[in-house]
């Protein structure tokens, strides 16, 4: 028997750190939504009671660093299962770019592995056993739009983004989260006014949206890594909507009512980084 999930990509509409916790992390308010973007994972029984990773990113870890392994060790050790498993990942979301999708795919898997080893687990459950692995993972559990809280671990599920193009562009570096969470000063960062955007969608007034996204992460990486700006610069100079990084970077994403103002941002900026995609946000 073989099964197979997606793991879609998320975008930041909106991200604002409020303080730091008591416990190490920061105290968040996020609108995200899932796009048409996503690594597909493939789940086979195997007979040896082992967890075998195989991927088609020779970047991606396939051992205990590797989220997916970690989903499988987790559910494993909850249940005393004495099952094997063969998990491919075949990746089509870029690594480390503030698209969660080392998260989604460990979701992913936790789903998987639940209809595999005919578990029965509620999304909630698996939800609340993901979040031992990754503050994203809780709301790639679900997916769509939502309005998460906590460190990201607590989801309200808000009506789907209004529908639109969206323009990914990956430039060629990583960025480490808790190293731009770490260099956060909350006198000085922009606070994205997070209730108006949730209205807005709530709304689904998509030129109110577009209006009051924003990312308080954004400026801290900005500052070392100026590319950022200038892929927002060139979105915004070829008619997108709206232009924003995601998450902690270095991803950005144009947002654009209209497929012809979007596949002219796709040409525009196809010359200036490899890795751009264009694709729909997810209902």
């Amino acid at each position: 028997m073989e099964i197979i999930e997606k793991a879609p990509a998320k975008i930041n509409l909106g991200l604002d750190a409020l303080y730091k916790r008591k416990d190490g992390y920061h105290e968040l308010e996020m609108v995200m939504a899932s796009v048409d973007l996503a690594d597909r994972l493939i789940f086979e029984p195997l007979e040896e009671n082992k967890i075998v990773i195989e991927t088609t990113n020779s970047f991606l870890p396939v051992d205990r660093r590797n989220h997916v392994y970690q989903a499988a060790e987790l559910l494993k050790n909850t249940f005393q299962l004495k099952y094997g498993v063969r998990i491919t990942i075949e990746k089509k979301v870029p690594v480390a770019a503030g698209l969660a999708g080392g998260s989604s795919d460990c979701a992913a898997a936790l789903r998987g592995l639940n209809r595999l080893w005919s578990l029965d687990l509620s999304l909630e459950e698996l939800a609340e056993l993901g979040s031992q692995i990754g503050s994203d993972v809780p709301y790639c559990i679900y997916g769509g739009t939502a309005f998460v809280t906590g460190r990201g671990e607590k989801i309200e599920f808000l009506p789907a983004m209004p529908q639109c193009w969206v323009v990914l562009v990956k430039p060629r570096m990583s960025v480490s989260t808790s190293s731009i969470f770490g260099s956060l000063s909350f006198n000085s960062i922009e606070h994205p006014d997070i209730v108006g955007l949730r209205q807005a969608v709530e709304a689904n007034d998509y030129q109110l949206m577009t209006e009051r996204i924003g990312n308080a992460l954004e400026g801290v990486t900005i500052k070392r890594h100026p590319v950022i700006q200038q892929i927002k610069d060139r979105m915004l100079s070829y008619g997108a909507d709206a232009a924003l990084m995601s998450g902690s970077g270095p991803t950005v994403f144009a947002l654009c009512e209209k497929r012809t103002r979007a596949q002219r941002i796709y040409n525009g900026l196809k010359g200036f980084c490899d890795e751009v995609y264009l694709v729909r946000t997810l209902k």
